[in-house]
């Protein structure tokens, strides 16, 4: 069924003695804003656990269409080759994706031997209408695609989708400490190694972690979009499971305890929306409860609408035509 109202809503989630989402251009130390100190975690690895949860309980009806509608695979996994993706919806629709090898005129590899041309693939442009076609297959059967949209023109064209889900960077409420830990592994990884170490066999390495924080990121859900991808209610409801129990099964040493600790949605009575977000995300506090205080647990922060605490599954009027329901 097509969604018929917009919705925006808030995560907060926490961290403890781990690092949230690491920054490779930094030696993987947890992201934060240079400024203010103040932890970040990219809205691309929220997403990424929602498509890993999406994976994880879908997984069967995707094995076995016959099971269930073969509507959740995922585009964007691991390892995964976009193009190859792309291509499955040609062959599924028996459109022609036959990619010509052409001649460049210029040398783009050099051999011991001689410089010579080599052919190289041309990218299969498609009519307008079989990029269509293409685009409303690839919505169908890849959740990710009908939920936050893709830019599948790289090989083999399936056209680009905007997706009705969108994620904001997650902050945290407070700045955040980020230490760094040496760590010791009692083994090595080859023959030169352990003759350097006589035997010893130790590897040193090093391990960032966030002692305690907790991070708030907004999410707008877009009615008018879901429309053209297909996005339905029974969808949005899965994001909001997967955002409600992703990190329950996102174990892992570096990521140290990660839990949602609450999912507000407001809903709006209309798709064009009855209140600003930003407005209604302001109203939604989340403060230490006692300041300049260390904080090591969720205990030392209150989370309130209006001054109000909101109880799992409570429905508020937050606004003319808005409702808010904290979900979890």
């Amino acid at each position: 069924m097509n969604l018929a109202n917009r919705y925006d809503f808030v995560l907060i989630f926490d961290v403890k003695d781990g690092n949230p989402n690491g920054d490779p251009d930094a030696g993987n130390m947890p992201r934060l804003d240079a400024e203010s100190g103040h932890g970040l975690v990219t809205d691309v690895a929220i997403k990424r656990k929602i498509r890993n949860f999406v994976g994880l309980v879908k997984e069967q009806d995707v094995r076995e269409p016959e099971v269930g509608e073969k509507r959740f695979e995922i585009y964007v996994r691991e390892k995964a080759i976009l193009n190859r993706q792309n291509q499955r919806a040609y062959a599924a629709l028996k459109l022609d994706v036959v990619e010509a090898a052409v001649e460049d005129d210029a040398v783009i590899a050099e051999d011991t031997d001689a410089k010579k041309k080599k052919p190289v693939k041309e990218k299969r442009k498609g009519s307008a209408d079989e990029v269509g076609k293409a685009r409303q297959w690839m919505c169908q059967n890849f959740f990710d695609v009908r939920t936050f949209g893709a830019v599948m023109s790289t090989g083999i064209n399936c056209g680009q989708v905007r997706g009705p889900v969108q994620l904001t960077f997650a902050r945290s409420v407070e700045p955040i400490v980020a230490l760094e830990h040496t760590i010791t592994r009692m083994a090595v990884a080859t023959e030169g190694e352990a003759e350097k170490q006589q035997g010893d066999n130790r590897t040193m390495g090093r391990k960032h972690t966030v002692p305690y924080g907790v991070y708030v990121a907004h999410g707008f859900v877009s009615s008018f979009l879901a429309k053209q991808t297909g996005f339905g209610d029974d969808d949005l409801e899965l994001v909001f499971q997967a955002l409600t129990q992703m990190f329950e099964h996102d174990r892992s040493a570096a990521r140290g305890e990660m839990s949602t600790r609450g999912l507000y949605v407001f809903k709006h009575d209309s798709e064009l929306g009855n209140a600003p977000a930003h407005a209604l995300f302001e109203r939604l506090q989340v403060k230490p409860v006692e300041a300049g205080a260390v904080a090591r647990s969720f205990d030392a922060y209150a989370v309130a609408f209006d001054g109000e605490p909101v109880a799992v599954g409570e429905s508020v009027a937050a606004a003319p035509g808005v409702t808010l329901q904290r979900k979890a």
